[in-house]
């Protein structure tokens, strides 16, 4: 194997009282297409990202894969069905199989979507957009208050592309965001890629987004490349990071500090070294404003 810089697998209690936010480098997400190349080529990722629901199977060929790569690099858990937004129950099933699964990987940290991806025990396979009110806050707060207690810690939740506004809306997605981390307790896993194409679709200040979040509260950064049709965009992590993601992603780090980043591509996936490359990118940044401390997280 390749010499490299191995962080710690898991944020611990002690380490997240410490008042310093986690630090793992960078990443990219795992997918089937680089399975073997992983395992072949020891490539100079720090971690992976998996999607959780593909690997919620007790045996097989994903958790064959799974068990090896996870021997050489620490995982973080990224879910897609949790539908923290929706008016249903929590899938009780879901809930376990999610727990066994963050049992068995001890992943650095579980993270999924503020969204809702179904209602009446069907499922959307999409992220849906909340309204920014006060009776989502206190509904959203109230869910993932209640998975925390399940999973026995606290969950990352990622701020989500939208392409329709809520006339009934009460306040921006920042502010909706915000409230919901302060009185929930959770992190924030911000997209960049996300930010910008929200501030695109809806027209708001894509760093004026950025700078409203508790910054003492974003623990991880998704990058991901879109499809741009001029007059909107839409999140489809099947392109490279464009330029000007990349330009808000170091504006966002000279306001906050060093933060665990990762790549995501889930369509038109190139090789595995590619990616290895575009992140490449993401640490020559980084590296540029090192100079400034990571963010007092007590």
């Amino acid at each position: 194997m390749k010499d490299r810089a191995v962080p710690a697998r898991t944020s611990t209690p002690e380490a997240r009282a410490s008042g310093v936010r986690p630090w793992h480098g960078y990443g990219l997400g795992l997918r089937t297409e680089h399975f073997d190349s992983v395992l072949d080529e020891n490539p100079a990722v720090d971690w992976f990202e998996i999607i959780s629901e593909n690997f919620m199977v007790a045996g097989g060929k994903p958790r064959h894969y799974l068990d090896r790569i996870r021997a050489r690099y620490p995982l973080a858990m990224h879910g897609v069905s949790l539908s923290i937004g929706s008016s249903d129950p929590f899938d009780s099933g879901y809930l376990r199989q999610l727990k066994q699964l963050v049992r068995e990987v001890d992943p650095i940290w579980v993270s999924d979507h503020l969204c809702w991806t179904g209602n009446g025990g069907i499922n959307s396979h999409d992220l849906l957009p909340l309204p920014y009110t006060e009776e989502a806050i206190v509904h959203v707060t109230s869910r993932i208050g209640e998975v925390q207690d399940f999973l026995g810690r606290e969950l990352l939740i990622e701020n989500v592309s939208t392409y329709v506004s809520f006339a009934n809306a009460e306040m921006d997605e920042a502010a909706f965001l915000s409230e919901i981390v302060r009185r929930s307790g959770c992190r924030i896993l911000l997209d960049v890629n996300n930010v910008y194409v929200g501030s695109r679709n809806h027209g708001f200040d894509a760093d004026a987004y950025v700078a409203a979040l508790p910054a003492e509260r974003i623990w991880q950064i998704h990058l991901a490349g879109h499809s741009d049709y001029g007059d909107y965009v839409i999140d489809t992590h099947d392109h490279p990071v464009c330029e000007a993601v990349w330009e808000l992603y170091a504006r966002t780090l000279e306001r906050l500090g060093p933060v665990t980043t990762m790549i995501e591509r889930d369509d038109a996936i190139p090789p595995l070294a590619d990616l290895v490359a575009e992140l490449g990118r993401a640490r020559r940044i980084g590296s540029a404003t090192r100079r400034l401390q990571p963010v007092d997280c007590a």
